[in-house]
């Protein structure tokens, strides 16, 4: 045993203190469900002294770093949380006896709880944001300062939601911490460094920026619909099920295909159901600048080759490259290595989409995202991109590569309502676009196979001949006629 785990034992009881008389929580399971009280959502923490538990978070990391250190390493991340447990409890308790002592009082077991799980969430994972993560209702969480907090419920609903720190200034220690201290794929967050895009443990996707914005701004995004089909996605009226089987069968073809859409309107989730229209025994390579899809985890597929991209550090050298760094397009030119028979980039938002390409020419029935106001605009801003690589690629170039690489866009609409002091978003399908070489002066031809009808609903409109054959990969071609003739005759 080493020195570092037998200090373990050394703290005593665990079972003294109600947070450690419970096996420790997964990322995945809740602790709070939401309630008709928003400022319930977190564990019942309105007592808790924060400054106290950032004083007791810094005490018990130092302590935990020299252990650690002293066992050179050997500890992995369980036994080092663990090791923070007993940390933890062993603070708490000196706290306690501190507070007696001054009479103070002793604490009661929930604050007990609390504190002490404020304390391991602050060490160990998010902090205060920790009870809204694992929170199943909440879909995404928005912060604009240490005070503004909005919560995205999975109905669509936009709800205020508590204080995440007591200052912004905190806010902005702890996301310097967090980022740190990532295991998965640690970034600098400084003055030199304002922004942040970082992966968390349990999958979600934390976005960040300060210094250069008025107020520390956070954004994170919580993957709620993971194993997901198109049926699925009809079942919540996000597309027809005309719509469905003519992306099914376009998967199944391998139509490469770039779904496109405001930040939000659930790209990542549509490309999920995509993908799992993919027969299990294909081999699938995805590439992100964080993981998002996720396919590697969901058991769907056999073979799931996933690829994240580094960023680097320190200075650039001379090839204009910091140390380090790995790009989603080496990750790519390595992939063809690897048997695969799908290759799956992920978002595209600037000079990655010569790796989309890549993945497109390979003829395997590639699929992408990016964020655009409409299906033809989705084409418009992927010549962008692609410009973006250097003065070398010409607008010619870029428009003759994306038109005779995608044939499908599918635009994703996202709508707010607000009454009755709420607001409530609504996500669907309201374009499916075929794209193709064009004679005219663009250099593209674009068909809308579906257009959004007034209600914004995609409905059949123009189905190119050579679309027809997909009835043979499952495109339900009669309903769409119908729904076609029907939409004429209205």
């Amino acid at each position: 045993m080493t020195e570092a785990s037998s200090d373990l034992n050394g703290y005593g009881d665990l079972a003294r203190l109600p947070l450690f008389n419970e096996p420790p929580r997964s990322a995945s399971s809740p602790t709070a469900t939401l309630g008709t009280s928003v400022a319930a959502l977190p564990i019942t923490a309105t007592d808790v002294d924060w400054a106290l538990v950032s004083s007791l978070r810094a005490r018990a990391s130092e302590q935990l770093s020299q252990l650690v250190a002293s066992d050179r390493g050997h500890l992995d991340r369980a036994a080092q949380q663990e090791l923070g447990r007993s940390i933890v409890l062993d603070l708490i308790e000196a706290a306690m006896t501190e507070d007696v002592d001054s009479g103070h009082g002793a604490w009661s077991p929930a604050l007990q709880l609390a504190t002490a799980q404020a304390v391991f969430d602050a060490l160990f994972r998010l902090g205060r944001l920790q009870p809204l993560v694992d929170n199943d209702d909440i879909e995404n969480i928005v912060i604009v300062g240490h005070d503004k907090v909005l919560l995205e419920l999975i109905d669509g609903r936009l709800v205020d939601g508590p204080p995440v720190a007591d200052s912004d200034q905190e806010l902005i220690d702890f996301l310097v911490f967090l980022a740190s201290r990532s295991e998965v794929n640690a970034r600098s967050f400084s003055e030199a460094q304002p922004r942040l895009h970082l992966r968390l443990d349990g999958g979600s996707r934390l976005a960040a920026a300060a210094w250069v914005t008025p107020r520390p701004s956070v954004v994170i995004r919580r993957h709620r619909l993971m194993q997901v089909t198109l049926d699925d996605l009809v079942a919540r009226d996000m597309l027809s099920s005309t719509a469905a089987s003519f992306l099914r069968a376009a998967v199944r073809a391998r139509h490469s295909i770039v779904v496109s859409g405001a930040q939000g309107a659930g790209k990542t989730t549509l490309v999920r159901a995509l993908c799992a229209e993919i027969d299990e025994w294909e081999a699938i390579a995805t590439f992100e600048t964080e993981y998002e899809l996720h396919l590697h985890e969901l058991d769907r597929h056999k073979i799931v080759h996933a690829w994240e991209a580094r960023p680097g550090s320190g200075e650039r050298g001379l090839d204009g490259r910091q140390a380090g760094e790995f790009t989603i397009d080496e990750a790519l030119v390595d992939s063809f290595r690897f048997n695969l028979s799908r290759q799956i980039v992920g978002e595209v938002r600037g000079k990655e989409i010569w790796a989309m390409i890549k993945a497109m020419e390979s003829g395997t029935g590639s699929i992408s995202t990016t964020h655009a106001a409409d299906g033809v605009a989705a084409v418009r801003k992927l010549v962008t991109c692609a410009m973006e690589a250097g003065p070398h690629v010409t607008q010619g170039l870029a428009t003759s590569k994306l038109a005779a690489t995608v044939d499908l866009i599918v635009q994703l609409s996202m709508v707010t309502t607000t009454g009755s002091g709420s607001a409530q978003r609504t996500r669907r399908v309201a374009e499916i676009i075929a794209l193709a070489p064009g004679e005219r002066e663009v250099g593209y031809a674009t068909t809308h196979v579906f257009r959004a009808d007034a209600s914004g609903v995609a409905v059949p409109d123009v189905l190119p001949d050579e679309y027809r054959t997909l009835t043979r990969h499952g495109f339900d071609l009669g309903a769409y006629l119908s729904a076609q003739l029907g939409e004429v005759q209205r």
